[in-house]
């Protein structure tokens, strides 16, 4: 088969590509050469093979350019599996102790009460919440709930403080939206904190979700899939 020009030319480009590559590591085996011969003429011990140099140099060449390939390759093939397999966990059911029946999983749509009072209905609605990056609205109304349980001023003030720390300080993560009239009261109320502390704030979110969340939830798919399952 004839060779054309342009192949030639491609070939003598690589050829000159490679051996600038590899002139580096020569040199540096020469210099290690020379100073593992003046080594072993004081420890009277004999310098390594210049082949064996020579090899490891071509060798650490090839072998990076092949690492780089197929990482490259198993972060495609990863990449594209996570993607399937977040198209598929997309509408996955959160794990309930007792599932919830149908006469259940229907009468959450007809009032946000009745899905609020339902240990079932919070857990799942907690996760679409998640799927919503607003998690944070339901665990602050459950530490609500959670706190107005306590009747030990110490166990009461201790509680009162990591609830603010957590979802009413600015600087969390895991803020929530309060607007500045309940704020203040809120810090007002932590100046001697009680089971009650944060009615307001709690009110305020759970208007909130009603409003805004709720509608959303009855709409989704993760809700419809309950429907049909149970």
């Amino acid at each position: 088969m004839p060779i054309n020009t342009r192949h030639l030319e491609y070939f003598q480009d690589v050829i000159v590509e490679m051996s600038v590559a590899v002139l580096p590591n020569r040199r540096t085996g020469d210099v290690i050469m020379r100073n593992n011969h003046r080594n072993s003429q004081q420890t009277n011990t004999p310098p390594p093979s210049p082949v064996n140099n020579a090899t490891r140099g071509t060798k650490s060449c090839c072998f990076c350019w092949c690492c780089c390939c197929c990482s490259i390759s198993c972060l495609t093939v990863k990449n594209g599996e996570g993607s399937k397999n977040q198209g598929k966990n997309e509408h996955n059911l959160p794990e309930i102790d007792t599932p919830p029946s149908l006469e259940e999983t229907r009468a959450w749509s007809e009032s946000f009460d009745r899905l609020m009072k339902s240990a079932g209905g919070r857990k799942i609605f907690r996760e679409f919440l998640r799927s919503e990056y607003s998690e944070e609205n339901m665990l602050f109304w459950i530490a609500c709930e959670d706190l107005k349980k306590e009747e030990n001023p110490e166990i009461i003030e201790e509680k009162a403080r990591l609830i603010y720390e957590d979802y009413i300080s600015i600087l969390s993560p895991k803020e929530v939206s309060l607007d500045s009239r309940v704020r203040e009261v809120v810090n007002r109320n932590m100046i001697d904190p009680t089971p009650n502390t944060f009615d307001d704030a709690q009110l305020q979110i759970y208007t909130l979700m009603h409003r805004d969340s709720y509608p959303r939830f009855l709409n989704s798919q993760m809700y419809k899939t309950l429907i049909q399952t149970s």
